[in-house]
């Protein structure tokens, strides 16, 4: 054994452990090392951080055996520490010994209780940690008119315990790997046993085991280090603060990764249409999800191609529109002072300023401000005449268009796409805006994150899945993948 390692390794001298400690963990106010007696012969260290332990339970399970107690006779050879441990005389659930420092070190800062005895090379670690979390509450991201209320908090452990609720069998799999070189984020891997596809499941195990990095503060980092490409605005992975939308994802055979410390879970992979499916599409009546899905399909192409289709017609192909909507846009347009293109761009950044400025601002004048600020300001720009009333109307229905999308995440790529295709229209016309669709939609095409194409099912066309697209067909019609 090299020299280096024997430093990794305890002292029996319990004066040297501490000194490598307190070395470790210098300036670190919150440390707390605590020295006992036991009997006035043995001498006892324990470290913690303070604000991270059951203060209650290190007194009464730990603290108040020690001193009033000491080290129990009468039950075989019990001379030390590591033996009470052992034996299990704490009243703990959680009790562990470990022998080098690097463990201990992490053990502690994970909330843990380290007890040294001098004469003992080996640290009692006593699992008591009790770590403040918000209780239980609603999604504000994902809302629904029906259905569970439940959302996934901060804590690792009350996320997975929500899954286990919902998915009540011992083939949903937890599996624990740590990320981050510094801030040792646990993070679980989780899937249904018979149900997930293995190369799937060896696939992401093998992309979260290889991230490099020094921390780990939210699923976003994980989500960004394991995507198959950077080059494209279109998310590759649901991510859900909703236990039953990741529930829905294991039972279809997917894999879901949790992030302690967030309480946005992801689910892998993500197709096209699932982000434009909504938790109440499956809670509802397969006839109204029939009609929101229609409509809503609908209202995404709108809304996409809305202000690129406006600036083609009115530029290029006039004689598409109807006569008398023409010189109605024409008589509005003429104390406009600056092209279509031109004024449709300017409405579209505002636009998106003012939907920024109501997420960052706080709750209680975010929305006031974001839709006075439309109002006064679409109608100051056209009294003053720097922009024409049709492209106001047709912005704010291209705004409008884009909030129907269930999945808010998902709707940046929509939003984002509209500002290449006004350019192809205004350069080109309606040639340039059918270039641009063709682009997306062979980008689309060739989009295959983990494997699966994300147009899946209707590109490659899967018989099973395609009663779950543009129709949810009714329970008796489907069947489970469960096995």
């Amino acid at each position: 054994m090299s020299a280096e390692q024997e430093k990794k390794k305890f002292s029996p001298d319990i004066n040297e452990n501490d000194k490598v400690f307190k070395t470790i963990f210098r300036d670190c106010s919150d440390v707390v090392f605590r020295e006992l007696m036991i009997s006035g012969q043995t001498k006892l260290l324990m470290i913690y951080i303070d604000g991270m332990i059951d203060t209650e339970s290190f007194e009464s399970n730990v603290l108040k055996p020690l001193i009033y107690e000491g080290v129990p006779q009468g039950l075989g050879t019990i001379d030390s520490i590591a033996n009470m441990c052992e034996q299990s005389l704490f009243s703990i659930m959680q009790i562990s010994r470990l022998t080098d420092f690097d463990a201990t070190v992490e053990s502690i800062l994970k909330g843990s209780v380290a007890i040294l005895a001098d004469g003992d090379a080996t640290a009692c670690l006593a699992d008591i940690k009790q770590v403040e979390t918000r209780s239980i509450e609603e999604s504000s991201a994902e809302p629904t008119l029906r259905g569970p209320r439940e959302g996934f908090t901060e804590n690792l452990r009350m996320n997975t315990t929500l899954l286990r609720r919902i998915i009540t069998t011992p083939k949903l799999k937890m599996k624990s790997i740590t990320v981050g070189t510094l801030t040792k984020t646990e993070v679980v891997i989780s899937y249904i046993e018979g149900v997930v596809e293995p190369k799937l499941l060896e696939e992401v195990q093998y992309r979260v085991s290889q991230i490099e990095t020094n921390g780990i503060l939210e699923s976003g980092y994980i989500e960004e280090a394991i995507e198959d490409t950077h080059l494209t605005p279109f998310p590759q992975m649901l991510n859900s603060e909703r236990p039953d939308v990741i529930a829905s994802g294991l039972l279809e055979g997917k894999v879901a990764i949790l992030t302690d410390g967030t309480p946005f879970a992801l689910s892998v992979p993500m197709t096209f249409w699932t982000g434009l499916q909504a938790p109440d599409d499956y809670y509802e009546r397969s006839m109204y999800v029939l009609m929101t899905r229609l409509l809503r399909f609908v209202f995404v192409i709108f809304g996409t191609t809305t202000s690129a289709l406006y600036i083609a017609l009115t530029n290029y192909h006039q004689e598409m529109i109807p006569t008398k909507l023409m010189i109605s846009i024409a008589s509005l347009r003429e104390r406009a002072p600056f092209p279509t293109i031109i004024e449709v761009f300017m409405m579209e950044v505002v636009f998106e300023g003012l939907r920024e400025a109501g997420l960052r601002l706080p709750k209680t004048i975010g929305p006031l401000v974001s839709i006075v600020g439309a109002l006064v300001i679409g109608e100051a720009a056209v009294r003053a005449g720097i922009i024409s009333a049709p492209i106001v109307i047709v912005v704010s229905f291209a705004g409008i268009a884009s909030f129907i999308v269930p999945r808010y995440r998902f709707g940046f790529p929509l939003r984002m796409l509209r500002f290449p295709l006004i350019i192809l229209s205004g350069m080109f016309g309606l040639f340039g805006l059918a270039a641009g669709m063709i682009a997306i939609l062979a980008h689309l095409t060739r989009l295959s994150p983990f494997g699966i194409p994300y147009l899946t099912p209707v590109a490659p066309l899967v018989h099973g899945w395609i009663k779950d697209w543009l129709v949810r067909a009714p329970r008796k019609l489907t069947k489970s993948k469960a096995k």
